[in-house]
C-alpha cells in the first residue's frame, strides 16, 4: 500500500511540475546524429533558424562541432562561432508533455526550435552576430561531467513544436577571438505522456527532471518567466518560494512558501564557479514593483541581498560553510549560511548554501553607511569595503608599491561597497591615500614603531585571525582574490580590518599547481607566500612584512594555540563534519544522482585520489585537516609570550599622506585637542586648538615645500611628534 501511495504521490507531483502526467522520456536528437553546419567566419543567411531554410549548401557531419579539446566528432577550423541545424519528425505533439535541451558547450550558445528561442547561455542581443563574443564557459563531458539541461515547458512547445518535420538550430560562440577551443554537443529529449514509443532511449547519463518531491532541508524553488534562462551579470525578475517547517519536519515542493513567497531579481554569479554545471546565483528579494525588499530568511537577519552558493566544486559541502563558521566563532563577522535544496524552472539543481552577501549592514559588516554627502571630517573616514580581486580600470585603483615578495609586479585594489560609481572624488582619494599610507609605513624602516607604525592603521587581531583561518585551510584565494578589507569611521573604529572571508571552495585540499605551497600532500606550505608562485591577481602580501614584527608574530602564535584547544581542535572540527554529514545524508544522494561527479576529478584540479562515495569524501577531508594542523603545530610563526605584561595603552596616531601635496589627514585613537606645524627654523607656521576630534583634515597648499615637525596633543593629556614632508 505504501509503495502504491508513493507511486501515486510522485505521479501527482510530477504532473504538478509539468502540467500533465509523464509516462517516460525519450531522446529525439543526439549530439552524434548527422547535422548540417556552417563555421561562423561570416554571417549566415538570416533565415537559417527556420524550417523552410534551404541548408543543402551547408556541410554535413557528425554532431559535436568544434576544436581544441579532443571532444569533437567533427573538427572545424578555428572561428568565432559555428551554426548547426538538424531536422527531426514529431508524430504526435499532444503526446509531448515537456522537453529538455541538454547542452555541453564552450563557450556560449542560443538554441531555436523552428525559429523560436528555447534556451541560451552567455550571449546578449536577440540574434547575436557571428563574431559576437560570449561569456567564458568550459565544456564538461570530456572531463567526465554532464551537459547542462534547459527545460522547455508545454506553454513554449505549444508555440513552436510542429506535427511532422521540425528543425533544431543552434549557434555556438567563443568567448574571444583568441579562444583555443570550442564545443557544441546537443541533445533534445521529450517527456511522453503515454506508453507510446516514438524516438530513442535517453542517454545513460540522463537524469529525469521533476522527481524531486520533498526534503528534510529547506527547499528553494525559483521560476523565471516562461522558463527563461537565468543570465550571467544581469538580474532578471523571477518568482521564489522557500519552504521550511522546522528541524525534523518534512518539506514538500507542493507546500506553500511559508518562509518566503514573492519576487526576486536573480543572476548567475562568480568567475570560475559560474563555468561549472551547477550554477551559483546572486539574488535580491523584491516587492511587486521590483524595489528591494528586506526580509529575514531561515533565521538570518532581514536584508535584500542573498546568494545561492553551488557545491559542484566541493563534494563535502563543507569548505565554505566550515571556514565561515570558524571565523565567526573567532569573534568576527562572516557570512551566515543555510543548507537547502534548490529547484530552478522545475528542474532539481542539488544542494546549495543560501547565504548573506557581503555588504555594509548593521547585521553584516557593521560599519557606517557612507553617503555621497560624506566628503569631510569624520564622515569621510568610513565606512569602506574594498578587496583584492579581478579588476578593471573603472572599478579599482593601483597600489604604489609592489609586494614584498614579488618585485616588479602591480597590485590592484577593487572598490566594493560603496560601488565605484557611488563614491565621490573625495572618498576615492581618501581611501587610496589611506592604503598608500599603510603601505608606505610597512615599507619604512620604522614600520613597527609603537605610535606611528603600521599598528596605527591596522587592526592586528583581525589580521591574525584571518591569517590563521587562511593558513589552516591553506587557501589559494585568501590573499590573491576575494580578499576583503573594511574600515569604519574613525569615531567608531579607526583601524583597517581584514575580512570577511570568502571563496573557500578551493581550500582544504591539495591542488595540482606548479607551486611548492599547494601541491604537497604532507600538510606543508604557506598560502600567504603565494607571490612566490604565479599569482593572479597579484596580492599585496602585507603579512610577509607584518610577520617580521615580533608583536604580530607572537599574537599569531598565541592565538593559534589558543584556538587549537577550542574551535580548531580536531575533535571539534570532526564533530562539525559529522553533524553536517547527518544533516545531508538523504539530500546528498539526490545531489549526486543529479551531478554524477563522485570518483571524478572535476572543478578544482586535485592530484589526490577521488573517493567514489560521499562518506569517502568526508574521510579524505578529515585526514587532510589532521595532516595540515599537525604541520602548522610544528611550523606556526612567532614565539610564545609566556608572561602577559599590563602596560599603559599605546597611543595610535597617523598623519597621511606623507609626503603631502595639499590635503593631509590627522587621525588617532585618542581625541585630538590641537596640532601645530613647525618649520626647520623652529617657527610655528600652522596650528589649530580646541578640536576635540579623532579625525582632522587640513589643506597645506599654502605652506612652502620642505620638512616640518608636527606636534599633536590629546584632550586627556600627552602628545606626540612626527615629521611631514610638504611637496
Amino acid at each position: 500500500m505504501k509503495k502504491l501511495f508513493l507511486i501515486a504521490l510522485i505521479s501527482g507531483l510530477t504532473a504538478f511540475l509539468s502540467g500533465q502526467s509523464i509516462n517516460h522520456w525519450e531522446t529525439a536528437v543526439f549530439n552524434n546524429d548527422t547535422w548540417k553546419y556552417f563555421p561562423g567566419t561570416s554571417e549566415p543567411d538570416a533565415g537559417w533558424r527556420s524550417l523552410s531554410f534551404n541548408d543543402s549548401f551547408w556541410a554535413s557531419g557528425t554532431g559535436g562541432f568544434g576544436y581544441g579539446d579532443n571532444d569533437d566528432n567533427t573538427v572545424i577550423p578555428a572561428s568565432p562561432s559555428v551554426y548547426i541545424r538538424i531536422k527531426f519528425t514529431v508524430a504526435d505533439t499532444a503526446a509531448i508533455a515537456e522537453a529538455l535541451l541538454s547542452m555541453d558547450y564552450d563557450d556560449a550558445f542560443v538554441a531555436y526550435l523552428n525559429n523560436t528561442e528555447i534556451a541560451r547561455a552567455g550571449l546578449t542581443t536577440v540574434h547575436p552576430a557571428y563574431n559576437q563574443s560570449g561569456t567564458d564557459h568550459e565544456a564538461t563531458m570530456y572531463q567526465g561531467g554532464l551537459p547542462e539541461s534547459f527545460s522547455i515547458g508545454k506553454s513554449i512547445l505549444k508555440t513552436c513544436l510542429l506535427p511532422g518535420e521540425n528543425v533544431l538550430a543552434i549557434q555556438v560562440h567563443n568567448s574571444s577571438a583568441a579562444s583555443s577551443d570550442m564545443s557544441s554537443n546537443a541533445f533534445l529529449s521529450f517527456a511522453i505522456n503515454n506508453k507510446s514509443f516514438f524516438y530513442r532511449p535517453v542517454p545513460s547519463w540522463f537524469s529525469v527532471p521533476g522527481l524531486f518531491t520533498s526534503s528534510g532541508l529547506p527547499i528553494v524553488m525559483i521560476n523565471t518567466d516562461l522558463g527563461k534562462t537565468i543570465p550571467d551579470g544581469t538580474k532578471i525578475m523571477a518568482d521564489m518560494k522557500i519552504i521550511w517547517h522546522g528541524q525534523g519536519q518534512r518539506n514538500y515542493i507542493s507546500d506553500s512558501g511559508n518562509v518566503y513567497t514573492g519576487k526576486i531579481g536573480i543572476e548567475i554569479r562568480g568567475a570560475f564557479s559560474a563555468s561549472l554545471p551547477q550554477k551559483p546565483y546572486s539574488l535580491e528579494t523584491r516587492d511587486i514593483t521590483g524595489a528591494n525588499l528586506n526580509v529575514p530568511l531561515l533565521g538570518m537577519p532581514a536584508e535584500n541581498d542573498w546568494l545561492l552558493l553551488a557545491n559542484y566544486n566541493d563534494k563535502t559541502f563543507l569548505r565554505n560553510a566550515l571556514a565561515f563558521d570558524i571565523f565567526m566563532k573567532m569573534g568576527n563577522y562572516a557570512t551566515r549560511t543555510r543548507y537547502c535544496e534548490v529547484v530552478v524552472n522545475n528542474e532539481y539543481q542539488g544542494i546549495y548554501l543560501l547565504g548573506e552577501k557581503i555588504k555594509q549592514d548593521k547585521e553584516r559588516v557593521n560599519i557606517s553607511s557612507l553617503k555621497k554627502k560624506d566628503i569631510s571630517g569624520d564622515d569621510l573616514t568610513g565606512g569602506y569595503i574594498f578587496k583584492n580581486d579581478y579588476y578593471s580600470d573603472t572599478d579599482s585603483w593601483t597600489s604604489r608599491f609592489p609586494p614584498w615578495n614579488k618585485p616588479g609586479t602591480t597590485v590592484h585594489f577593487v572598490y566594493y561597497d560603496p560601488a565605484p560609481e557611488d563614491l565621490t572624488i573625495e572618498q576615492k582619494a581618501y581611501i587610496k591615500e589611506f592604503i598608500n599610507s599603510v603601505e608606505t609605513v610597512l615599507h619604512s624602516s620604522s614600520f613597527n614603531s609603537p605610535v606611528f607604525g603600521y599598528k596605527a592603521y591596522i587592526d592586528i587581531k583581525s589580521f591574525a585571525d584571518y591569517f590563521i583561518l587562511s593558513e589552516v585551510t591553506r587557501n589559494v584565494d585568501a590573499y590573491k582574490k576575494s580578499r576583503y578589507f573594511y574600515k569604519d569611521k574613525d569615531s567608531k573604529n579607526l583601524l583597517l580590518h581584514s575580512g570577511p572571508p570568502w571563496d573557500y571552495d578551493w581550500a582544504w585540499k591539495n591542488l595540482t599547481e606548479n607551486c611548492i605551497h599547494f601541491n604537497k600532500s604532507d600538510g606543508s606550505g604557506w598560502a600567504y607566500r603565494i607571490n612566490e608562485c604565479d599569482a593572479s591577481p597579484v596580492p599585496p602580501s602585507w603579512e610577509v612584512r607584518m610577520l617580521k614584527d615580533g608583536e604580530f608574530a607572537s599574537l599569531v602564535h598565541d592565538r593559534y594555540f589558543e584556538l587549537r584547544n577550542t574551535i580548531l581542535s580536531q575533535t571539534r572540527i570532526d564533530r562539525t563534519i559529522d553533524s553536517v554529514a547527518k544533516l545531508l545524508d538523504e539530500a546528498q544522494e539526490r545531489h549526486y544522482q543529479k551531478w554524477k561527479i563522485l570518483g571524478i576529478n572535476v572543478g578544482t584540479p586535485e592530484p589526490d585520489y577521488q573517493p567514489s562515495t560521499y562518506a569517502g569524501e568526508l574521510l579524505k577531508f578529515k585526514y587532510w585537516i589532521s595532516t595540515r594542523l599537525s604541520w602548522l603545530d610544528a611550523n606556526i610563526p612567532g614565539l610564545e609570550v609566556s608572561v602577559k605584561e599590563t602596560a599603559t595603552p599605546v597611543i595610535r596616531c597617523r598623519i597621511f599622506p606623507n609626503p603631502v601635496e595639499d590635503i593631509v589627514y590627522i587621525e588617532s585613537d585618542r581625541e585630538i585637542e590641537s596640532y601645530s606645524f613647525i618649520n626647520i627654523s623652529g617657527n610655528i607656521v600652522m596650528e589649530q586648538s580646541g578640536l576635540c576630534s579623532l579625525s582632522i583634515h587640513e589643506d597645506l597648499s599654502r605652506l612652502k615645500a620642505g620638512l616640518y615637525l608636527v606636534r599633536i596633543s590629546f584632550s586627556n593629556g600627552g602628545s606626540v611628534v612626527t615629521k611631514v614632508i610638504k611637496k
